[in-house]
């Protein structure tokens, strides 16, 4: 029994550096949000010629102006949807350790020893159910990383501040992963090695 919850640690030890990983893009993600949504901000500005004063007499800075913060936009966007993929890869490594603890828990026969516990050590079904809820939670977070880009990138053609502010709200609380309960998982699988 001991054998098969160090192997249900080992997958939280990787699920651990999965969460390590997202949190370094998470910090990318919202810097590059940030930029796109000043640059959004802007545009209204940069398109009203009365905004440059003496600088409308250089032949056509108003266009030039618009087309670097335009350029920088596109580039700032596109590095968003990289980081997305890298947000996916993260999802699939979460479901991929479900997978295989689906597996594990299959080759378990009794139901009594999926609920039996060593001492402090977790018994298979919280192994299972923390691992199930790791990926929902940072799947319904990609998911709605997807749909915020989709909207930032709408939010182009027509501004709105109190959308980009609204949206920057859930950047950066990533209200899908809720963090007591990741820490309450961990705590419990790894409760032999709280002092």
């Amino acid at each position: 029994m001991e054998a098969v919850i160090r192997k249900w640690q080992q997958k939280f030890r990787k699920a651990k550096e999965e969460m390590n990983k997202w949190e370094a893009l998470q910090v990318g993600w919202v810097s590059r949000f940030s930029n796109a949504s000043s640059i959004i901000q802007r545009l209204e500005a940069i398109q009203n010629p009365g905004n440059y004063g003496v600088l409308r007499c250089v032949k056509g800075i108003e266009e030039a102006v618009l087309q670097k913060q335009m350029d920088q936009l596109e580039t700032t966007l596109l590095s968003m949807k990289n980081d997305l993929e890298e947000f996916r890869g993260c999802v699939l490594t979460f479901e991929k350790l479900h997978r295989e603890g689906l597996q594990i828990l299959k080759m378990e026969q009794s139901k009594r020893r999926i609920e039996e516990r060593i001492g402090v050590k977790p018994c298979i079904a919280e192994c299972l159910k923390g691992l199930s809820l790791l990926y929902e939670m940072h799947q319904s977070e990609y998911h709605l990383k997807c749909s915020i880009l989709s909207a930032l990138s709408s939010l182009v053609l027509k501004p709105s501040p109190g959308d980009l502010v609204a949206l920057q709200c859930l950047m950066v609380d990533q209200p899908n992963i809720l963090n007591n309960e990741v820490q309450h998982i961990f705590d419990v699988i790894f409760a032999e090695e709280i002092k």
